[in-house]
């Protein structure tokens, strides 16, 4: 089976997200971990990441806490430092694949909000030569129809593209279908995966 293609991840992959680090720098990781204890806030960022609307979405769920209005507020207010930095050396890696000629694809589960604020602030966002977010399509790993959506967007047949995610869920489900995989602990890794699919020169992937 020859890769021709690479599908990233954008979360833990290309761009660290914890949000979790983010609010301990803000309340303290004692008060953050109470506060995640008492409001489910990665249920809400889901729903976001279906398409829901990001600012509605938040202020209803603060609305909900008022004894954690304002830091639940952060949510929305600051949500670029939760996405924050650029992982470098996978960006790297992104602009090797594309000098190389090796068609790169995004799927990954993203606002549709969210997304155009991360779009503005990485421009490789706009780099890849097809995106498949959940927010706009309305769908999201690890469920079948995004990777499905995936293959015919792209034309790809399952056993060319090489998926990489931090999710082993996510990579279960890819693996399910038929897709090559590398479930990401980080850039070092994947450089080597890409150089031994002879798809990158170990100079390239440096």
């Amino acid at each position: 089976m020859s890769v021709k293609a690479v599908v990233f991840d954008i979360g833990n992959v290309l761009i660290e997200w914890n949000p979790e680090r983010f609010f301990d720098a803000q309340i303290g990781a004692a008060r953050r971990a109470e506060m995640f204890a008492a409001v489910d806030l990665h249920a809400m960022n889901e729903r976001v990441d279906l398409g829901e609307p990001f600012r509605p979405q938040v202020m209803a769920l603060a609305e909900a806490h008022p004894d954690w209005a304002s830091e639940i507020a952060l949510w929305h207010d600051r949500w670029i430092e939760m996405a924050s930095p650029a992982i470098p050396r996978s960006v790297r890696l992104l602009r090797a694949l594309r000098a190389r000629g090796v068609p790169v694809f995004a799927l990954s589960n993203f606002g549709v909000e969210t997304f155009a604020i991360a779009e503005a602030h990485y421009p490789f966002f706009a780099e890849f030569d097809a995106r498949f977010v959940s927010g706009h399509l309305r769908m999201a790993k690890p469920e079948a129809p995004i990777y499905a959506a995936l293959e015919r967007g792209t034309g790809m047949a399952p056993e060319n593209l090489l998926f990489t995610d931090d999710r082993a869920d996510n990579i279960a489900a890819a693996q399910a279908r038929g897709w090559q995989v590398h479930h990401f602990t980080g850039s070092d890794g994947l450089a080597e995966r890409l150089v031994v699919e002879g798809l990158l020169t170990e100079a390239e992937a440096a």
